[in-house]
């Protein structure tokens, strides 16, 4: 039952982020002017850090629990499995490119910041792209081992 429920999970967070990504900031900023458009997005992915966290975390209990299990029934012992380290660098991107970079944007924005808002913009953009392929790279490894 946890496998399902974590191969499940990551493929909504999987297509929550393809829809945010490819959906949901274009078409903002295709029919709002650039002000608006700008801070409905900034809504937008404050929501998507919070629904990553949660998503990681629970990601990485679940495969705890399931090795644990493993162990238990005579399997050996695997630390870091590959599906843990995709959820820890799911969450790293969400900690480091939203709560790491968001506050250094702001300040950019306001003229006090340390780089320019294009390249921390850069940067944040490469981090959820990251956690994006590492997302669905989580996804598509539990859909194999649901299936095997």
């Amino acid at each position: 039952m946890f496998a399902r429920v974590q191969a499940l999970l990551a493929a909504l967070w999987g297509g929550f982020l393809l829809c945010v990504a490819f959906a949901a900031a274009p078409s903002a900023f295709a029919v709002l002017d650039r002000a608006q458009a700008g801070l409905l997005v900034g809504r937008l992915f404050s929501i998507e850090a919070q629904v990553s966290l949660a998503a990681a975390l629970i990601l990485m209990l679940l495969e705890r629990r399931l090795a644990r299990d493993a162990v238990e029934a005579g399997a050996p012992s695997h630390v870091f499995s590959a599906e843990l380290l995709l959820s820890a660098l799911a969450l790293f991107c969400t900690i480091a490119g939203y709560y790491g970079l968001q506050p250094l944007m702001a300040d950019s924005r306001a003229g006090a910041g340390v780089a320019s808002f294009a390249a921390l913009h850069g940067a944040s953009l490469a981090f959820f792209a990251v956690k994006g392929l590492g997302v669905l790279a989580l996804a598509w490894r539990l859909s194999l081992r649901r299936s095997s």
